[in-house]
């Protein structure tokens, strides 16, 4: 309850002093940042370097990473003093803080020699700028034996007392909000974290409405079925204030996804995968590639979708997962690689094709893991059995590894998806009393939790996939119930809305 309170406290003290404070960490409407946002964060730095800072920071609030780095650099060329520029790299190789997958051992130990320079600079400086130097530390504090969940629930914390010492410091407030919901648990349906960031960011967006944290965090916050209204202001405002970011082109789809807005999403996906590749950002353009081949199949265009799956071999050859570049990070790319061709399959019932999918190794085992389960749904939709538990065994060796290198959350989808897979081969082989049984767990165990924001949704969720079992076993009633649970997830859904059409039809 306490962290309740001092949120709500640390956003009305903000606003009672937004504009009114002269001290050093008063936040004030600085000038434009080029084409990302108006954001300025006052520093010890020298004055000279203030508007260079200010486009940094604007860079790192809509996640264009690659680009906040050299511009920090840029920073710390001019002035080799300042902690902050420091603070702004180390959090900026964080990457995306959305990203539910374990940092690479690489990318930790770079972000690590950031924060440490930073704490050093800013024993130098002041209060302020100390705090939100060992904040970031806490991302990378003994990572080598501190799980990440850990170390990210203390970066939260951190930034809390950080707020609390400096009530009127308005990026304070910012970063702890998007720390509160990187750091909500995925099974907490109260959405805790969620509905106090939106209480600090709702305010302070009406103060500031060019800030482009503001608007991005915002959606980032409602980023699930039931608080997505809420967000829908700042989906259409978002691309407007940071155009130049190809995240903020692709994040207000995050939005239109959840209330079923197809075609926005497509327009503004088209737009972000532009800028991506104008810029370097393949991981950019794949993530928005895959929320808009989401979009074209629930409107059935199937055409606009097949040409993003073969446009795929063509960004997998310019595609490095170990760049920073923008808000995806090489995961978010392999995601959308073997996401996008198992979407096109499973969409459209396509069985043949998805038992014949073939699975790319990677650092990432949950990608590979989308690609078994399509397979394992073609093959017993097909008949050949053996392939499907082929593919049932490589989920279940996945969901073991997954689970042995303490990614918690991915493993639990993992598991989700290998039951479902299971399912469907015991419905296969006319099991049906343990077919239903697993496919209920399934959609129990995928209700209690929440997607990640790599993707736009599941490749066929648990609900539906419960319901289309109990319309092949002729109880259309039952089906019917499953079809409208889903699309109360996930509004407009193509194939729910034709199937629930045809079970009240029965």
């Amino acid at each position: 309850m306490r962290r309740v309170s001092v949120a709500a406290t640390a956003a009305l003290l903000t606003l009672r002093t937004l504009g009114a404070s002269a001290q050093e960490h008063a936040h004030r409407q600085g000038a434009p940042t080029g084409e990302f946002g108006t954001v300025h964060f006052a520093t010890s730095c020298s004055p000279a370097v203030a508007p260079t800072f200010d486009r940094a920071v604007a860079m790192l609030h809509s996640f264009e990473f690659g680009a906040s780095i050299r511009t920090f650099n840029e920073v710390l060329a001019a002035d080799s003093t300042c902690a902050m520029a420091q603070w702004g790299i180390a959090l900026s190789r964080w990457s995306n803080p959305m990203a539910a997958g374990n940092r690479a051992v690489a990318q930790l130990q770079q972000g690590e020699q950031s924060a440490d320079a930073a704490i050093r600079l800013a024993a130098r400086t002041s209060e302020r700028e100390r705090s939100y130097a060992h904040a970031v530390s806490m991302l990378y504090d003994d990572f080598e034996h501190k799980d990440q969940r850990t170390r990210i629930v203390a970066y939260a914390d951190a930034m809390n007392s950080l707020v609390m010492q400096q009530p009127a410091d308005t990026e304070a407030l910012i970063f702890y909000a998007i720390a509160l919901t990187a750091s909500a648990p995925p099974t907490d349906k109260t959405y805790a974290n969620q509905l106090k960031a939106g209480a600090i960011l709702e305010p302070l967006w009406a103060k500031l409405p060019n800030h482009p944290g503001l608007a991005h965090y915002i959606i980032h916050t409602y980023d699930n079925p039931a608080l997505a209204d809420k967000a829908r202001a700042a989906a259409e405002r978002y691309a407007s204030i940071a155009p130049s970011a190809a995240h903020a082109l692709h994040m207000p789809s995050h939005t239109f996804t959840r209330v079923g807005m197809w075609q926005e999403s497509v327009n503004t996906n088209n737009r972000s995968i532009k800028a991506a590749l104008s810029n370097g950002g393949v991981g950019e353009a794949l993530h928005a590639s895959d929320y808009a081949m989401y979009a074209d199949l629930q409107m059935g265009k199937n055409a606009d979708a097949k040409a993003i799956l073969d446009g795929l071999p063509t960004l997998a050859t310019r595609f490095d997962a170990n760049a920073v570049t923008g808000a995806a990070p090489g995961s978010a790319g392999l995601f959308a690689l073997a996401a996008i061709p198992a979407r096109w399959v499973l969409e459209r019932s396509a069985w043949a094709e998805a038992a014949a999918l073939e699975p790319k190794a990677s650092a990432y085992p949950y990608t590979e893991a989308m690609t078994y389960f399509a397979r394992s749904l073609g093959a017993s939709h097909t008949g050949d059995l053996t392939k499907a538990k082929a593919a049932i065994d490589s989920l279940a060796s996945i969901q073991q590894r997954l689970s042995a290198k303490g990614e918690g959350y991915w493993a639990e989808q993992v598991a989700i998806q290998n039951l479902e897979a299971q399912a469907w081969l015991d419905h296969a082989k006319k099991r049906e009393t343990d077919a239903l049984t697993l496919m209920r767990e399934a959609a129990t165990r995928e209700d209690a939790t929440e997607k990640s924001a790599v993707t736009p949704g599941p490749l066929a969720p648990a609900r539906e996939l419960l319901g289309d079992m109990l319309m092949d076993l002729n109880r259309p009633t039952e089906a019917s119930v499953e079809y409208r649970a889903t699309l109360q997830k996930e509004p407009h859904r193509r194939h729910s809305e034709d199937r629930l059409l045809a079970s009240l039809h029965r």
